[in-house]
């Protein structure tokens, strides 16, 4: 078995699918909260 030194990893791709996560998250919530305000102000 390969000897494991902590904080020796490459967690550039790991980071960059975390960063699209949470982007794709946020887009996702703004959307759904604008699609509701938007709702709400056509059902007034």
């Amino acid at each position: 078995m390969a000897d494991h030194e902590h904080g020796k990893m490459d967690t550039t791709t790991q980071q960059k699918t975390f960063d699209g996560f949470m982007r794709m998250v946020t887009w996702g919530a703004g959307i759904s909260i604008g699609v509701l305000i938007f709702i709400a102000l056509v059902n007034g």
